[in-house]
């Protein structure tokens, strides 16, 4: 599922390949993909220009004059492109925006799971995920001390309540994974057991990490392209997931990897110790 720093750099790749676009017609050729009817997704949309491209957590937002904004989630393979309207059209595009210039944004996803939604400019907290998200992981939006507060109030495990959401946004399973390694932080280890210290090496790899992944344009682990078609190259950075067996670099124990809340977790059983209530 792309990331944080996935969509961050869709974000970016649609800001320069849409932004001052009109919408000329829009085909949508699987209907669950769009939360709206189609027709009210229609009418809204067509003779609309493209004014921005922002995001929240792991949405995007698509900003159209007349105070409207389509909110798109990816969910784990959805991806969007620009192609000449000439392009043979692939069996996994989903939504098509015919622009009057000749383009087409196109939106693709193999395992038909995003889902992009209509609504009035300002509205946002009215869509089911994003009136629940949690802060911004940068310096300015996510506070320490808010942070701490937070994981007290939780006694379940470490990496689910990170995945979750609502204590911070834009975290999925590989950049847990590699924010929990760097702060020595056992992902089964419960929140409410992490000290101030603790919790501020981990906010702090987490707003260092993200930025670093988005600075390399995300990871490309199956099939992440941005918007452009380029590959991130962030997993050539990674620490410990996807790394089972292999050497930890702090320590060469080999890397483990087992279940955590249904997902595939990756661990060094050296320097990440579980911590226990006493």
């Amino acid at each position: 599922m792309p990331e944080l720093p996935e969509v961050e750099n869709v974000r970016r790749g649609l800001a320069e390949l849409v932004i001052g676009k009109t919408v000329k017609d829009i085909q949508i050729l699987w209907s669950k993909i769009v939360v709206n009817p189609d027709e009210v997704f229609l009418d809204g949309l067509v003779d609309r220009q493209i004014i921005g491209v922002d995001r929240r957590g792991k949405y995007l937002l698509i900003r159209f004059d007349h105070d409207l904004t389509v909110v798109s989630h990816l969910r784990m393979e959805g991806k969007y492109e620009v192609d000449d309207q000439s392009a043979p059209v692939t069996k996994h595009t989903h939504v098509i925006f015919e622009m009057t210039d000749g383009t087409q944004l196109r939106y693709l996803d193999t395992r038909k799971f995003g889902r992009m939604q209509l609504i009035e400019t300002g509205q946002e907290m009215t869509v089911a995920g994003l009136k629940t998200l949690g802060p911004e992981p940068t310096p300015a939006t996510f506070d320490v001390h808010q942070f701490y507060q937070a994981l007290q109030k939780h006694h379940k495990a470490i990496k689910p309540l990170l995945l979750d959401q609502k204590v911070v946004s834009g975290l999925g399973n590989i950049y847990v994974d590699e924010t929990l390694w760097l702060s020595q932080i056992h992902p089964e280890t419960p929140a409410d057991l992490l000290t101030q210290a603790e919790v501020q090496k981990l906010h702090d790899d987490i707003i260092t990490e993200l930025q670093l992944a988005i600075n390399s344009g995300g990871t490309t682990v199956n099939t992440f392209l941005n918007a452009t078609g380029h590959a991130g190259a962030f997993q050539e950075m990674l620490h410990v997931y996807g790394k089972k067996g292999e050497p930890c670099e702090r320590c060469q124990t080999p890397i483990e990897k087992i279940k955590v809340a249904q997902r595939g977790t990756h661990f060094c059983p050296h320097c990440q110790i579980r911590k226990e209530a006493r």
